[in-house]
């Protein structure tokens, strides 16, 4: 009996190629054993914190895989997980990822994401009195936007406050807002969407940071700006300020947008993806800056540049 009419735009989106191995309830299981209750806390509440993690083969040795800033994800999620009331040591999480790995053996560039939920069955958004788990589950990912480049449109919808939600957590509650806005840029004919703050400022894109460059400097929008304090962005900034760069963290105006040099976005997933026009704004075709940050962090990331050796973490299957 169907219930739902489905109000979703044409796609030509397939299941993706999920890693053969999970984590789930304390243990490594056939991804497909990996089953949640209907009931479970977190799936109606949005009470649970992510992360996401690139890895690829090397490029120099088939027994190994590339993690890139593996400590920090763990860092970072090991935070977040302090908003649901509860403690992750980042160490052991790091630990169990890099097992989770070498159990999956991936072949191909991969993404893994491991998930603390609120595990709990019932009714009552809380987070006192409801436990908590860890899931981990990994799929091949390739390009997660076109690497040629993006159009945006500015969405109709703001940016979460801090004050309303911790947004230097990755909470899965926050993504409503990105999901609203990127179907909302997608259905307008654009690829991505820029969402401004509650202060008339840019903040971020659907789910990556934002940079641009004018006269010569990089510049985003600063961690007061209710953005994700990403570490694909911190990368970023590292790479360009070691390479002479000037870079400015600070309040972004909508209209400095329009008449930007250069505009890209950048994630994990996303790495970095040049942005071609916003709105009707169709920017300059040149864009070395962008050029020069984009090879230099695959480089890094394949294990070429040995000055970032320490944002690499080596997998061995020996």
């Amino acid at each position: 009996m169907a219930l739902l009419t489905q109000l979703d735009l044409p796609t030509t989106a397939s299941t993706p190629a999920f890693l053969p191995i999970a984590l789930f309830e304390g243990e490594f299981c056939p991804f497909p054993e990996a089953q949640l209750s209907i009931a479970t806390h977190a799936l109606h509440y949005g009470t649970s914190v992510l992360g996401g993690i690139r890895g690829i083969p090397s490029p120099s040795d088939s027994n190994q895989i590339l993690m890139f800033r593996l400590a920090d994800h763990c860092r970072r999620l090991s935070q977040s997980a302090k908003y649901l009331n509860t403690n992750i040591d980042p160490i052991e999480l790091e630990a169990t990822l890099i097992e989770f790995v070498r159990r999956n053996q991936p072949q191909t560039s991969f993404y893994i994401r491991p998930l603390i939920y609120t595990s709990s069955l019932g009714i009552a958004p809380r987070l006192h009195d409801v436990s908590k788990d860890l899931l981990i589950y990994g799929l091949e990912m390739g390009d997660y936007l076109h690497q040629g480049g993006v159009r945006c449109r500015i969405s109709s919808w703001l940016r979460q406050e801090d004050r309303s939600q911790p947004l230097r957590g990755k909470s899965s509650a926050g993504y409503i807002a990105s999901a609203l806005a990127k179907t909302e840029a997608v259905a307008s004919g654009f690829d991505e969407a820029i969402l401004m703050n509650a202060q008339g400022k840019v903040s971020e894109a659907s789910a990556m940071n934002l940079f641009l460059v004018r006269n010569g400097q990089l510049i985003t929008p600063s961690v007061d700006q209710d953005i994700l304090e990403g570490i694909t962005r911190a990368s970023v900034i590292t790479l360009a300020q070691n390479l002479g760069i000037p870079v400015i963290e600070r309040p972004v105006d909508k209209s400095e947008l329009f008449i930007a040099d250069e505009v890209f976005l950048c994630g994990t997933a996303a790495q970095i993806s040049p942005v071609l026009e916003i709105e009707t704004y169709r920017l300059p075709e040149q864009r070395p800056v962008t050029k020069q940050l984009s090879e230099l962090l695959r480089q890094v990331m394949i294990g070429a540049e040995r000055r970032y050796a320490e944002w690499i973490t080596i997998v061995d299957f020996n």
